[in-house]
Parts: structure tokens; sequence; C-alpha cells
């Protein structure tokens, strides 16, 4: 190895990077691990996940089982996720051995929305009007001080809208209070925003930190749906959005990849929530960048110098969810689009189960 791969407990190619959660993410995470001659040992329920295909070895359980996190710890290098809600008992059991990255603490943070907005509040960052919602009879003090119109969503595991009421109006009270009667909650007030963007931001071993360039997301039925590069942000718009994701990177003592959502706003930029892992906004990279966010994230793992995060070209991400994914040939035709395939063998409403990235054009040399 040269000398600007050999920092301690950096891993070298042949070395095997352990990953929990084998879906797409982890599938893509799989196959850029393997063009940098890396094995990928995946930690999964289902044994037909999309990671399956392109995992040098598969292990089945369940996230809580303790005993089969230990014996996937003791089969691997270095460990890392694509699914951030792996039960914290099962994280810390783990206790860092081989290292975990992004560590175990800054994930047990950011799958918690409680704890993720406190922390961000701690950081000086503006996020949504907040409340913990522990038991039902809490929600109507909570939106005493929130007000309507606002949202309820679980603390855990929400995503893609799942997990979420919305409360508008009294009407929509019994639906909120039945969704806390069965996990705790937060109340967050609606924030009347221009636009949503994320940055995809990663950070080194050894604190170097690096950001691609803001995408502008647009959402359908509370799923993402397309995200473009470059987002319609002002220079300093764009500056802030940097700032923030690099100021949460330094706070959280982070390794790897996330996705840094947030609200565009008249008063500034708002963080509506923190992925610490790589993200569905940030596909648009394998398009439009030399080093995308997978290979972004799987140098961090390994202990390796980060890549270029330039933009090369205008690109629009566009996911294919449910039945939409079954027009994939039409964009073979297309020479400005590469398409990418999950492997999933069921077609389901709201599924995500492929994405194609458009070049729009290409920048100037």
């Amino acid at each position: 190895m040269s000398e600007a791969v050999s920092a301690p407990g950096a891993l070298v190619p042949g070395q095997t990077i352990g990953i929990l959660g084998g879906g797409q993410l982890g599938r893509m995470l799989a196959i850029a691990a393997a063009r940098l001659g890396l094995r990928v040992h995946t930690f999964d329920p289902d044994p037909g996940c999309p990671a399956a295909d392109v995992s040098k070895r598969l292990t089945v359980a369940r996230f809580d089982d303790v005993a089969a996190m230990e014996r996937f710890a003791d089969s691997v290098d270095a460990i890392t996720f694509e699914w951030e809600s792996v039960p914290t008992g099962a994280l810390r059991a783990l206790q860092d051995t081989p290292p975990i990255r992004p560590p175990a603490e800054a994930v047990c943070v950011l799958q918690d929305r409680l704890s993720e907005k406190r922390f961000l509040e701690g950081l000086g960052l503006r996020v949504a009007p907040f409340e913990p919602l522990d038991t039902p009879d809490a929600l109507e003090r909570a939106l005493e001080r929130i007000g309507m119109p606002a949202i309820v969503k679980t603390r855990h595991a929400g995503y893609d809208g799942k997990g979420q009421v919305r409360v508008t109006r009294p009407d929509d009270l019994g639906a909120a209070r039945a969704l806390v009667a069965r996990q705790p909650c937060v109340l967050e007030g609606f924030v009347r925003f221009e636009r949503e963007v994320s940055v995809i931001a990663a950070r080194s071993t050894d604190g170097t930190r690096t950001t691609y360039e803001p995408g502008e997301n647009v959402h359908r039925d509370g799923i993402l749906h397309t995200t473009h590069v470059p987002a319609r942000l002002s220079s300093a718009q764009r500056d802030e959005a940097v700032a923030i994701a690099e100021r949460i990177l330094t706070g959280l003592d982070y390794v790897g990849v996330l996705g840094v959502e947030l609200f565009v706003t008249p008063g500034g930029l708002l963080v509506n929530e923190v992925a610490p892992r790589v993200h569905n906004s940030g596909h648009w990279t394998e398009a439009g960048c030399q080093v995308d966010q997978f290979e972004q994230h799987i140098r961090a793992v390994a202990g390796w110098p980060l890549g270029p995060t330039t933009r090369h070209a205008d690109v629009t991400m566009e996911n294919l969810i449910g039945h939409e994914v079954e027009r994939w040939s039409l964009h073979l035709g297309n020479p400005a689009a590469s398409l990418r395939l999950y492997g999933k063998s069921t077609i389901l409403p709201g599924r995500k189960m492929g994405h194609v990235n458009r070049i729009d054009r290409r920048s100037a040399p």
C-alpha cells in the first residue's frame, strides 16, 4: 500500500467490511467496496435482501440478536451501517471491536428524533419547534405550546412518511393519540419553507471533512421523487448549508458519509433531519462526481483518504417507486441516463425499486 493509506488501522484490499443492513444502500455500498478490492459481510434478517447478491458473506439474523451480532463482529475488520435503526443494546454490545464507523454513539443520537433535535439545538442550529410525547395525554399540552398545524412523528424508525400523523384539525387527534400510545413520539410544528435541499458530507478518521454540492429535493406522497443538482440556492445559502453539515460531522466525531436535510426558509436554513449513512438524495453523485457517496463512505470506513467531490455535470436523480420500475427498459434508450435496479423481487406501492440518474448538462471544463 502507498503511504497515503498507511494510517494506523487502515484496511487493505482483501479485508472485510461488515455492513449492518442489506437494503439497496447496502447493495450499492457492497458494489463500491468490491471496486476497491474490499470484501463485504452483510447482516440482515432477510435472506433475500438486495445486498445478498453482491456480498461475499451474509448473516441472516435479527438485529436484536446480540450473540449473532458478536459472531458477525468477530468475522470482519470494520463495521458500518446502511440502516440506522439497529437497537442500541446491540450496538453497545459490539464495544468498538472491530472499529465501528460511524461511531455507535453518533448513530444512537441520530436514530432518536428527540435526541437528534436536542443535539442540533446544542450546536446552535435551527430546527422546527418540537415537544416530546411519551404518553397520549401529553399531546394536548404539547399542541397548546406548538399549535396547529403540526405533525406527530415516532422517535424511532420512521422514514418515507411512515410513522407520522398530521394534526391540522381536532378530528386528527384520535389517530395521533393512537400513534403515541404505541411508541414514544415527538410533536413538530409545521415549517413554512420554500424548498428542501440536502447536503451529503463525509469525514475521515483523521478529521478531514468534505461535502458534495447541495441537491434540491422534490417529494411525492411523502417519498423522495427527485433530487436535482445544482439546487436553487444563493452562494451564501450554499455556504451556510455546507457549514451546517461540517458542524454536525465535527460535533458527532463522525466517520463516514451522512445526509443532512434542510428547509430553505426566509429566516435561513433549518435542519429537518440527519441520516447517519449514505442517503437517497446523494445517488446523483454516481453520475455527477468522480467519487460517488458510496465509494466515499467505504474510503472513510476503511481509513483511506477521501476522494474529490467536485461536480462535473448537472444531474437529476429520479426514484423508481412501485410499478414505475416496470418501465425500466425505457431508460436504456436515453444516452444521458444511467439505470440502477435494486433486485427486489416484489413490487409494492411506495417501495423504492431502483433509480435513474440523468445528466442534464455537462459542466464547462
